[in-house]
């Protein structure tokens, strides 16, 4: 009997053992999350997530993706029509620079060239008063009998001479139409018209008659000449 009250003694004392170490219907913590993780696992054999993706954040992710690409797209479309639009610019400006230059080195080349215009313009009186001098000296009265006429002659001569070279080298040439040359407005001017006496020596919108000389600078008429042309019939 003693042993037998002996036995029951341990064995209630084991029961009690296991049911302290073995709480909540003797599965423990981590005998769940043991037993949780071994149903989890894949047919394959392979390792689950420990942390599986939430659906709701990944549709939130991807919207988030979306809207960032089309905000840098909408960027990059507006940099570049910035870019084009400074290129633009930037042409144009150097278009311009360059039309600048171009009319500020004609207008020099201008300056250079015809600063002298207006001073020419009134020497071509004095040459017109020398000239109409010169041939008004009748050319009997040119003898050794009248040595004054025959050096102031002379002296006319030379200052006219000297007058038409420094005009020349200034580029002032004279413009001296011969009868029968073509009628050209821009160097000459028609004061009269004369009726054709000859059809065939002479012919309409021709010169037949030269008034004044002119003179032209550079190529540019500072004077025409006045001249009469012959009358269409």
């Amino acid at each position: 009997m003693a042993t037998t009250g002996a036995a029951v003694r341990v064995f209630g004392m084991s029961s009690r053992l296991i049911r302290g170490f073995m709480p909540n219907n003797g599965l423990s913590t981590n005998s769940r999350c043991l037993c949780r993780n071994v149903t989890t696992a894949t047919s394959d054999g392979s390792k689950p997530d420990a942390n599986p993706p939430n659906p709701v954040e990944s549709e939130d992710n991807t919207e988030t993706l979306v809207k960032e690409k089309e905000k840098l797209a909408s960027q990059i479309e507006k940099l570049q029509e910035d870019l084009k639009s400074s290129k633009d610019k930037y042409v144009r400006s150097l278009a311009e620079a360059e039309n600048i230059r171009t009319r500020m080195g004609k207008q020099i080349e201008d300056a250079k060239l015809f600063g002298i215009q207006g001073f020419c313009k009134d020497l071509l009186e004095v040459s017109d008063i020398l000239g109409t001098a010169v041939s008004s000296v009748p050319k009997e009265e040119l003898t050794d009998s009248n040595p004054h006429l025959v050096n102031l002659y002379q002296g006319l001569n030379m200052t006219e001479s000297q007058l038409i070279k420094v005009f020349k080298k200034h580029g002032l040439e004279s413009i001296k139409p011969s009868e029968g040359e073509k009628f050209d407005p821009h160097f000459h001017e028609a004061l009269f018209q004369v009726p054709i006496q000859s059809t065939e020596t002479q012919e309409a919108d021709t010169v037949a008659v030269v008034q004044k000389i002119g003179f032209k600078l550079h190529k540019r008429t500072l004077r025409p000449a006045l001249v009469g042309v012959f009358k269409a019939s």
